[in-house]
């Protein structure tokens, strides 16, 4: 179905794809999809294009360099066919290697670009290399980030940004009878990476085992920390209650979420993670830390139980007081599904359409 806005769009989206399924990669893929369906004209730009020949992939410095030649070559004759770049954009090399070309190289074409910022580490990204992001900023038509949490951290450096959401596919992500299951089901779905602190969900997990003997957890995910992670359940005498799945994809993941009780997102930093969107659309309670975006994204005893980072003892507690409690299970499962509604393409489509119109507008 066209809609008004976006109909006849030409759109350049720079970003990565699946695989892997990271949220990311996810958001972009549903993105390019979603454009389409409203009768805009997509050409997607993949930053994480397979490597060729595949050997380079083993070669550290050349595999860069095979990667970068053929996406800047891909960028520059883009370009000359779209009206807008929407640029998925990260920190750290991520930024300078792949979104930076991206802005310079619409720049260059003088067409609009819009960077459509993520990450929950910014703000120490933007410590180090603000100077050089502002420099670029400055080429661009439109900021946009999918949080309060990250509109102000830009604007403490100065930049002004608007809010675009992350998107959540209810056809996809939808919710089972909220009963809970007879064993409680605890899923964490982050990569296994220090910054998503899965063993402080593990360390969570063993306690409400004591109270829950029948309680499992699942950890969908893949990341170096795999290793260590085992080793620490093997360590607890969790062998047998603890599943890591490896990464998923998006369909196996959503049939994961029906099979859940509770969702831990235990990260020391975070922005606006798809997996809590993902969890209230499934009807599973999330049971969070309260750091970075949090706070902005849910709200405390209503769609969410929030709790300090790194203390595996609060995250217990909150998840016993869930599981321990039918009715304010069922209460916080329904104002998750709620909740998500807001976070549908039907309310996002009109202010990204309005974002690309502006953008477009001002390099005229």
């Amino acid at each position: 179905m066209t809609l008004p806005g976006l109909s006849g769009l030409r759109i350049g989206l720079i970003g990565p794809l699946p695989p892997p399924s990271g949220g990311m990669a996810n958001q972009t893929r549903q993105l390019a999809e979603l454009l389409t369906a409203a009768g805009a004209t997509v050409i997607t730009v993949q930053v994480n294009a397979p490597y060729w020949p595949h050997w380079v992939a083993r070669v550290p410095v050349l595999r860069s360099v095979f990667r970068l030649m053929p996406y800047l070559a891909t960028l520059c004759r883009t370009a000359g066919q779209v009206d807008i770049f929407h640029i998925m954009a990260n920190s750290g090399w991520s930024w300078h290697l792949f979104a930076a070309p991206a802005v310079w190289a619409a720049r260059s074409r003088g067409i609009a670009a819009v960077v459509n910022y993520r990450g929950g580490e910014a703000a120490e990204f933007l410590l180090r290399a603000g100077a050089l992001v502002r420099f670029t900023m400055r080429q661009t038509s439109s900021l946009v980030v999918p949080s309060g949490f990250l509109q102000r951290v830009f604007a403490r450096s100065g930049m002004s940004a608007g809010i675009v959401p992350n998107i959540i596919d209810l056809s996809r992500f939808r919710s089972r009878e909220l009963v809970r299951s007879g064993t409680a089901h605890l899923l964490v779905a982050r990569n296994l990476e220090p910054l998503y602190d899965n063993l402080t969900a593990i360390r969570a997990f063993q306690k409400v085992k004591a109270s829950f003997p029948q309680a499992r957890l699942t950890i969908a995910g893949s990341g170096p920390d795999e290793p260590g992670l085992r080793q620490s359940v093997q360590e607890m005498g969790l062998t047998d209650a603890v599943q890591f799945t490896g990464r998923l994809e998006c369909d196996a993941m959503a049939m994961l979420y029906r099979t859940a009780d509770l969702m831990l997102n235990p990260s020391l930093a975070d922005n606006m993670p798809n997996s809590v969107l993902e969890a209230w659309a499934s009807g599973v309670p999330v049971v969070s830390t309260n750091v970075g975006g949090i706070p902005d994204l849910a709200q405390h005893g209503v769609t969410a139980s929030l709790v300090p980072p790194a203390d595996p003892a609060a995250m217990a507690e909150a998840c016993v007081a869930l599981l321990s409690d039918e009715a304010l299970w069922q209460q916080r499962a329904q104002a998750g599904l709620q909740e998500a509604q807001r976070y549908t393409w039907f309310f996002v489509q009109p202010v990204l359409a309005r974002v690309y119109r502006q953008a477009i507008a001002l390099t005229r």
